[in-house]
């Protein structure tokens, strides 16, 4: 994946920035009790593959976001510790990438390129990113039904 370096843009630079792991189930769960309190921030949610979001999401869609991701990837995610959760921040989030756990691979990212997650959450309104895989029809089911 390569990301436009052209003319810096802030979505770009955050993509790019230091994230920290939300490592154990424990941590997700404590994390997504700090989401639901700025569930009113201005969230944008991106499922790369899909459209862009052309605006933030309302604190209930916010809220409703966070239930169905945190029920699909404990669904999904075959491991006793979570780990496909990464945030700028775990205090004061404003960029979050969330990996899907069929697409995994080496999600710490150590190389110039650092793979692309399944979902970005982000204050910024977010620019667009290429899979290096087609979303899978699943995927594009789950999403729409959630906004439907």
């Amino acid at each position: 994946m390569s990301l436009p370096s052209a003319i810096p843009d802030p979505f770009y630079t955050a993509f790019r920035g230091s994230f920290t792991s939300v490592l154990s189930w424990a941590q997700l769960d404590d994390f997504w009790q700090t989401l639901r309190a700025q569930a009113d921030a201005g969230w944008f949610v991106y499922a790369i593959g899909e459209p862009l979001p052309q605006q933030a999401l309302t604190a209930e869609q916010m809220t409703t976001f966070i239930q169905a991701i945190d029920a699909l990837l404990h669904e999904d995610h075959y491991e006793d510790y979570c780990g496909i959760v990464y945030t700028d921040s775990k205090t004061q989030p404003s960029f979050i990438k969330i990996f899907d756990p069929f697409h995994l691979g080496s999600s710490c990212g150590s190389s110039g390129n650092p793979p692309i997650p399944g979902w970005i959450v982000s204050l910024l309104p977010p620019q667009a990113l290429e899979a290096s895989w087609p979303l899978p029809e699943n995927r594009r089911r789950w999403w729409r039904q959630l906004w439907a």
